[in-house]
């Protein structure tokens, strides 16, 4: 009896193929833990809301003042998603302009009630990714992103803080005097981005061994009026939804000031942080409900139904991944 012929090796086409299979296997394994985990935080959030609280203080506006806060909002979210429009020039990808922005909305809505770590990172990465982005590229957007809503950030808050337009209770930590100096300091360094951006010649920056490319002085501009001009924004919806009580400048001071004080507790939508220095600052001259009422609603228009509409756009971008994955061929041998 003949002995039995050893079987033969793998050709390098079929290990290869192998590999591929076997990442991409590995790949939709992680692609479908994360797409469960965005989906058991939106639960989680959606428990979370005071739904009755949110619609009665929603009731208690006409038609008139609702519609112009509701543009307001989705102003304030199509200036957020044109930061990955500067993002697409500053990297220089070429996908589409609509793609650009419905992802940039989507993670802003995202961010805003999941947290950073998967909104403005986490669903980011993964859209992109699906877009066929490489994960340099991806990170440089990333990184471009966060700087541009900082560096709006640090001018306006800065410039409304130095300028002492809002006045701390008394026994905060924090007194009106050291928040004006902080304000100054915060103007200062977003003047500073700009000029480095414009006067530096040399444009690729060593950080920590990684190289940074500076964006053009013009882009920076553009940069610092965009996000100034978002933060604006979103202090125009309070102050409609306040029925302008308070002067427009204290609204949007207070905004930014809460905003801040959101993150630094880690807390996902800031969940009672801009309730509680709202009312503290504006609730002795406006009264406690007016304000938690106007607060409220701003959650409602701001965060909550964004979410909604983000999280359908969302199902459908991956739904779209999906059966583009699923035309695509192997990889050729």
């Amino acid at each position: 009896m003949p002995p039995a012929e050893a079987p033969a090796p793998r050709t390098s086409a079929a290990r290869r193929r192998h590999g591929w299979l076997r990442d991409k296997r590995l790949h939709r394994i992680a692609a479908g833990l994360f797409l469960v985990i965005v989906f058991a935080l939106l639960a989680v959030v959606a428990s979370r809301v005071e739904w009755a609280d949110v619609g009665r203080a929603l009731r208690r506006y006409d038609a008139g003042t609702l519609a112009a806060a509701f543009a307001l909002a989705a102003c304030s979210h199509a200036l957020y998603a044109c930061y990955d429009l500067i993002g697409r020039a500053y990297t220089g990808h070429r996908l589409a302009a609509w793609r650009v922005m419905t992802i940039g909305f989507v993670s802003y809505a995202f961010n805003l009630s999941l947290g950073n770590l998967i909104g403005g990172v986490g669903v980011r990465m993964r859209l992109y990714a699906r877009m066929g982005l490489r994960t340099g590229a991806v990170v440089r957007l990333l990184g471009l992103s966060v700087v541009t809503n900082w560096l709006g950030y640090f001018a306006l808050a800065g410039s409304l803080f130095a300028l002492q337009v809002v006045r701390l209770p008394q026994g905060w930590k924090v007194g009106t005097q050291a928040l004006s100096v902080a304000g100054g300091a915060l103007a200062l360094a977003s003047l500073a981005y700009v000029a480095i951006c414009a006067l530096r010649r040399q444009r690729d920056w060593r950080v920590r061994g990684h190289t940074v490319r500076l964006p053009s002085g013009r882009m920076a501009v553009l940069q610092l009026l965009l996000a100034a001009a978002n933060w604006a924004v979103m202090g125009a919806v309070m102050w409609v939804l306040l029925r302008g009580q308070a002067g427009y400048p204290t609204v949007l001071a207070v905004l930014l000031l809460a905003a801040v004080a959101g993150i630094v507790t880690r807390v996902p939508a800031g969940l009672g942080v801009v309730e509680g220095i709202f009312v503290a600052v504006l609730g002795p001259a406006l009264g406690r409900y007016e304000v938690l009422a106007a607060v409220l609603a701003y959650r409602g228009l701001y965060y909550l139904f964004p979410l909604l509409v983000a999280a359908l756009a969302y199902a459908g971008l991956e739904w779209r991944g999906r059966q583009g994955a699923a035309a695509s061929a192997l990889p050729r041998t």
